[in-house]
C-alpha cells in the first residue's frame, strides 16, 4: 500500500475514532504522532527558498502597456529530466519562445481540464447519492465568466480585475 493510500485509511480511521466528519488535519496529524506515525523529515533550507522563489515568480502579475491588462508575468515549463524526473522551469512570458510558451499555456489548460472533469465526477456523484435534493449543476462552459472578469474593473479601476477565486455565480 502506498503511503498515501495509508495516509487515507487513516483518515477514516480519525473519523471513525472521533465521529467528526468536517476534518481538522492539524488534529489528524497529532493524533497520527500520538499513534507512533513518524514525522517527516524536515525539508531542507534549499527547498524552502526554492519554493518562495517559485510562489514569488507565479505571483508576478504586469499590466499590458497598450490593453492596460493584467498578465502573468512568468510561466513554468514541465520538462523531464535524464532519470525520469519532472521539473518545472520558469520563463518569461516577454522573453519565451512560442514552443516553450505554448507548452505552458497547454499545460495549464490541461490541469483546468482536469479540475472540470474532477469537479463534474464530484457533482454527479453526489447527485446520484442525493436524489431527494435539488441536483446541483455546474456549468463548465466559461466563455463568458472569462469575458465578464476581463471587463471587471479591479481595485484600482483597470479592467481585467475579478480574477482569483472570487466572483462565481453560484447561488447557495
Amino acid at each position: 500500500m502506498s503511503k498515501r493510500n495509508e495516509m487515507q485509511r487513516f483518515i477514516r480511521y480519525y473519523k471513525d475514532e472521533t465521529g467528526e466528519t468536517e476534518v481538522d488535519m492539524h488534529k489528524v496529524a497529532q493524533f497520527a504522532v500520538s499513534k507512533g506515525w513518524s514525522l517527516p523529515r524536515p525539508v531542507s533550507p534549499m527547498d524552502v527558498l526554492a519554493k518562495q522563489f517559485t510562489q514569488a515568480a507565479r505571483e508576478e502579475i504586469r499590466r499590458d502597456a497598450v490593453t492596460g491588462q493584467p498578465y502573468r508575468a512568468n510561466h513554468a515549463i514541465p520538462v523531464t529530466v535524464g532519470s525520469g524526473e519532472q521539473l518545472h522551469l520558469w520563463i518569461d512570458i516577454d522573453e519565451a519562445p512560442r514552443k516553450s510558451m505554448l507548452k505552458s499555456l497547454i499545460n495549464r489548460r490541461e490541469q483546468m481540464v482536469g479540475d472540470g472533469l474532477q469537479l463534474t465526477l464530484d457533482a454527479d456523484h453526489w447527485n446520484r447519492i442525493n436524489p431527494r435534493d435539488e441536483p446541483i449543476q455546474i456549468p463548465m462552459d466559461f466563455t463568458d465568466d472569462i469575458e465578464w472578469r476581463k471587463n471587471t474593473p479591479d481595485d484600482d479601476g483597470k479592467g481585467g480585475g475579478g480574477g482569483g477565486a472570487g466572483g462565481a455565480l453560484v447561488t447557495v
